[in-house]
Order: structure tokens, then C-alpha cells, then sequence
């Protein structure tokens, strides 16, 4: 009898149910995923309805495919933290009001009868490059979601590495200097450089220095423009030449290795592999970050750690629900 497994990706804006198989193949983009159900999450209605319609979209995807729960391994749920994977309760996430302490695998395994498991977002994004994506085959990586935020995933000695109470990962709040770009609510710390609002603060600061110099960017003509300044943007004039921006890239950039290179000091991993903005513009910070890297971390660390793009792209939420379930499959094996 074949086997497969389930997926939850709990979002702010969109929720995903994911049929995957149970085995990983060679190439997992040949057909591993089979189905996926998306909506989206309205969270005004409610956890309640959002969870019923996780739940019967499950159901819906397993009738049509002409599955059973007993053929489903396992269902893992991604969801943004805080929460409690040993509890299987989400415990008020900011993109979530009112999941207050929601006891999701409890309401998922009574529904559906299958073993359910639960991640914070980070841990599952991980899981998923390192079972499915650019981390396939390592035994210590690093995970960086470098997307509205900077948060972590620890793969180390061939597992997931969570903490104490699921905390683990939160390299976003590390400081990296006196002052600068507020991140995790603390200024000049690594999510303050290096994350899609940092980039846009660093901007804003840079760019109001040039216009009272005199120097007009060629994405922000005068001060009523600033507001409007996105990382996106910033990257968009640096890549048509404009030497603002490209300045402020390359010090996210600076910042982005001196980050790496304490966990590269402190893990001695072999692949890290960084996700959003770093996959679409590496071209910009890569010389930066290598620099700061062979200037701040053990060169024999340093050595042995690749530091590459995620693999997985727009996919990696369904991957990351479905890394989840493998990831519990594989340890009670």
C-alpha cells in the first residue's frame, strides 16, 4: 500500500494543504508533491473557521485522491512562532490575532486520525532545504529566511535543533553595531541590516544624509519620496547603476558576513543557505559579505562552509509543511 504524507502551511495572508508522497525521490521536483488545496487565511473570520477549512480541505484533497488517513504517515504543520512544537499549541503570532494558544495538532489528529507535527516557520523553511532543497545531503546547516525578517533554522549533527522552548534561531536580534537600522526592535541589530524592512530603514537613513549633501538618488528624487522606499526598489536602482543604492547593498552586504561569520565561529557548519532576498540579489551583496567573512571567521570554519541561495523559491512553504512530517517520520523510525 502506498504511502504519503500531509502538509499544513499556515500563513498571515494564505494557508496551503500539501499531499506529498512518503518517500523522498532522487529528484524531489518529479511529482512529489501531488495536490495542494490554497486559500485565503481572512483572518477576521477567525481560527476557528480558518481551522475548519484547513481540515476540510485535507479531507477534500485525500477524497480526491483516493487516499485514506491510514496511507498518510504523518501531517506536518508550518506556522509563524511563538509556539510550542512539543505542545502542539501556536500561541499568538503577530500575523495571527486571536490564535491564542490554539491547540492545532490535537484539533488536526482528532479530525483527521494522523499523526500531526508542529514547527515554527523558520524551523520548517529549514527542514526543507535541508530534506528537499540547496541543504539536501548535509549534516550541519543554517537556515536564514532574510525576508521580512532575519530568522534562523539549525540543522546540527542531522537534526532539527530548536532549544529549550522552540527559541533557538532568533539570530535576527543579535547586535551588530552601536547604532543603525532598527530590527527585532533593536537598533543596529542583524535584522536591522539585513531584512527587507532593515534595507528600507538603511535606505531611508542613507538617502536623507545624500539629499542634504546635495547628492539626489535616482529612486528618491526629495524627502517626501522616502517613505515609499522599499528593498526592492533600493535593489532595482542598484542593479540600473545608481551608486546610492549599490552603497547600500554592499552594506547590508558588510553586515550580512560579519552575521555569517559568527555562526560560522560558533556552528562550524557546512552549507548556509539563505532564502528571499538573498536569492534574487546576491549579485549585490555577495563581495561584501565574502570580504567581511575572511576578515571576521576562523579561516578552517570558514573553509568548510558553503554559502549558497535556498533552492526551493515560492515552494518552499509547501515543502517546508511537508519537511515537518518527514522530519518526525524519520526520527521515530
Amino acid at each position: 500500500m502506498e504511502k504519503f504524507t500531509l502538509g499544513f502551511d499556515i500563513g498571515g495572508t494564505k494557508c496551503a494543504v500539501v499531499l506529498g508522497r512518503g518517500n523522498i525521490p532522487e529528484k524531489v521536483e518529479d511529482g512529489f508533491i501531488i495536490d495542494k488545496i490554497r486559500f485565503e487565511t481572512n483572518q477576521p473570520r477567525g481560527w476557528k473557521l480558518i481551522v475548519d477549512e484547513l481540515i476540510s480541505s485535507a479531507e477534500k484533497i485525500l477524497e480526491r485522491n483516493n487516499i485514506t488517513s491510514d496511507q498518510v504517515l504523518a501531517c506536518g504543520i508550518s506556522c509563524g512562532g511563538p509556539l510550542d512544537s512539543k505542545s502542539g499549541v501556536i500561541m499568538s503570532p503577530p500575523n495571527l490575532p486571536d490564535w491564542d494558544n490554539v491547540p492545532i495538532v490535537e484539533l488536526t489528529e482528532k479530525a483527521l486520525g494522523i499523526k500531526t507535527y508542529l514547527q515554527n516557520d523558520a524551523n520548517a523553511c529549514a527542514l526543507a532545504e535541508w530534506k528537499f532543497g540547496a541543504g539536501r545531503g548535509t549534516e550541519n546547516m543554517i537556515f536564514l529566511t532574510f525576508g521580512t525578517g532575519m530568522g534562523a533554522g539549525l540543522i546540527l549533527g542531522g537534526r532539527l535543533y530548536s532549544g529549550t522552548n522552540d527559541m533557538a534561531g532568533e539570530v535576527g536580534h543579535m547586535r551588530m553595531a552601536p547604532d543603525g537600522p532598527v530590527g527585532y526592535g533593536k537598533k543596529g541589530s542583524f535584522e536591522g541590516f539585513c531584512s527587507g524592512g532593515g534595507i528600507a530603514d538603511l535606505a531611508k537613513l542613507t538617502v536623507l544624509k545624500k539629499l542634504q549633501c546635495g547628492v539626489v538618488p535616482s529612486f528618491c528624487r526629495d524627502e517626501s519620496e522616502l517613505d515609499s522606499i522599499t528593498a526592492k526598489s533600493v535593489a532595482e536602482a542598484a542593479c540600473a547603476g545608481d551608486k546610492t543604492a549599490i552603497e547600500i547593498y554592499e552594506t547590508c552586504g558588510e553586515y550580512l558576513g560579519k552575521g555569517l561569520a559568527v555562526l560560522i565561529d560558533i556552528l562550524n557548519p557546512e552549507a548556509i543557505v539563505i532564502g528571499s532576498i538573498y536569492q534574487r540579489s546576491s549579485a549585490l551583496l555577495q563581495q561584501k559579505m565574502e570580504e567581511s567573512i575572511r576578515m571576521e571567521a576562523l579561516s578552517l570554519s570558514a573553509g568548510v562552509c558553503r554559502i549558497v541561495p535556498a533552492k526551493l523559491g515560492d515552494s518552499i512553504g509547501d515543502y517546508a509543511a511537508l519537511g515537518v512530517a518527514f522530519m518526525n517520520i524519520t526520527e521515530e523510525v
